[in-house]
């Protein structure tokens, strides 16, 4: 006969209380975010829309085009080249298209930045010399700045000033979401389709082209937007990116005048962290755009797995952006930046010399999680020294910046791969990249060293 023991019976009844309350509060928490976006403004649920289309076929063609490009017999100088070119090109636009969407329609210049840069996208799936390479990517680079410059203010235009903070949050996560999809997705579609038999050309050129059409395809949901109805007091917005530093975006309606030019206090705050970015966008420009050449002539890795650790990296920004701002409220924002940027240094040398693919996997995803959890603390820091009125226009100098750097580093890094190799060549990067990461550190700390204390939190 089974003895049953009182004491156990309650026990067991308390924790199967206490787990299926649990149970019941995560799925009213799932219930709540899923439910959320049906209270949002109609714009708004079109606008996300949009973006996850765009984000995800512009994922894609960042870490497939490059090998494409191999896959046509071009060298890595004519990587360089396309690289340089498209970032040169946004760069050159992003002041024009801000200034000209605080006199214009966002909305239409949105739906002309997606059509076109979708365009652009399948067009370059197919073409094969290298002029047409170049004009192409100078077209995606024009039209990407419509979408880098504008999406922001006209998020801030199209609703309430108490709903800002949980948007952004909600469109900072769903960007860096979006590329994830698109980058492994795309790598696995490659390599299924590579084994199915389909030539490694021709597997890329499918998924670039669904890429394409994805970026193409965001035009649509644009294009169902209204005008948008709710224009508040200019708005500072920060907008989050996986490494440079982005600042709060001042916003005004079309009606408005220009942005006046920055006061003499905000100009020399402005030229100072204009050079710490100079350096960083530098060093970042010999080695980000190119991670997944690395992977792959490095180690010989498929795409599928190739893929996964450049998505890997993004999911690793995003947590590494919660983690910043708990040590910079206790510590200080500069020491914390500075501290961020020079922990990363060892994983970006171990990464540029090992011959290992897990210690290089690890070190990658340490670097990635170090280098931007300084984001967010970069742009708090600015936030606090430059006046409201003229945040915009600093967030279009760092970004324009920060896109020179890119560009002018992508025949560099091209040299150095042909004449040294696949390993001397991404040693000798990886190594020029530390040493502009430690110039931008020195030059941001003795800068803002001075007033740090005011950076801490409660």
């Amino acid at each position: 006969m089974e003895c049953t023991d009182p004491a156990r019976i309650h026990i067991n009844s308390i924790n199967l209380s206490a787990s299926t309350s649990q149970e019941d509060r995560i799925v009213s928490w799932i219930s709540k975010m899923l439910d959320e976006p049906r209270k949002w403004p109609r714009n708004i649920r079109l606008f996300f829309i949009a973006n996850l289309l765009y984000q995800m076929g512009t994922g894609m063609f960042s870490v497939l085009y490059n090998l494409y490009i191999q896959g046509l017999g071009f060298g890595d100088d004519m990587n360089g080249r396309v690289v340089s070119m498209q970032a040169l090109a946004t760069a050159l636009l992003f002041i024009p298209v801000g200034f000209l969407g605080d006199r214009t329609s966002r909305k239409h210049m949105l739906v002309i930045g997606a059509l076109f840069s979708g365009v652009a996208f399948l067009i370059r799936t197919f073409t094969d010399t290298s002029g047409s390479m170049l004009v192409f990517a100078v077209v995606s680079g024009v039209f990407a700045a419509f979408i880098q410059v504008l999406a922001v203010p006209f998020l801030a235009e199209s609703i309430s000033k108490a709903q800002r903070l949980k948007i952004f949050s909600y469109y900072s996560a769903l960007v860096l979401a979006a590329q994830v999809i698109g980058s492994f997705g795309g790598g696995v579609l490659a390599d299924g389709l590579q084994t199915s038999g389909i030539t490694q050309l021709s597997s890329l050129r499918v998924a670039l082209f669904l890429g394409g059409t994805a970026t193409l395809t965001a035009f649509i949901p644009l294009l169902f937007m209204t005008k948008a109805s709710h224009v508040e007091e200019n708005v500072h917005l920060a907008k989050s990116t996986p490494e440079p530093v982005t600042a709060d975006t001042a916003e005004s309606t079309p009606a408005l005048p220009v942005t006046p030019a920055p006061a003499a206090s905000d100009t020399r705050v402005i030229g100072q962290f204009v050079l710490a970015q100079f350096f960083l966008g530098l060093g970042s420009g010999l080695v980000i755009p190119y991670l997944n050449l690395y992977f792959t002539n490095r180690f010989s890795v498929s795409l599928s797995a190739m893929s996964l650790l450049i998505a890997l990296g993004q999911l690793m920004t995003i947590l590494s952006m919660l983690i910043g701002p708990t040590l910079g409220s206790r510590i200080g924002l500069v020491k914390a930046v500075v501290g961020f940027q020079l922990l990363s240094l060892p994983f970006l040398l171990i990464t540029g010399f090992t011959n290992v693919l897990w210690i290089a996997s690890i070190s990658f995803l340490f670097r990635q999680a170090l280098m931007n959890a300084a984001n967010p603390l970069q742009t708090a820091i600015l936030v606090e020294r430059v006046s409201d009125k003229n945040r915009g226009i600093a967030n279009s100098i760092l970004q324009t910046i920060w896109m020179l750097g890119t560009a002018g580093m992508g025949p560099v890094q091209a040299y150095l791969i042909t004449t040294y190799g696949n390993y001397w060549g991404y040693a000798i990067t990886f190594s020029m990249t530390g040493v502009f990461y430690i110039l931008s550190s020195l030059v941001y700390y003795w800068m803002f060293r001075g007033s740090q204390d005011t950076s801490k939190g409660g």
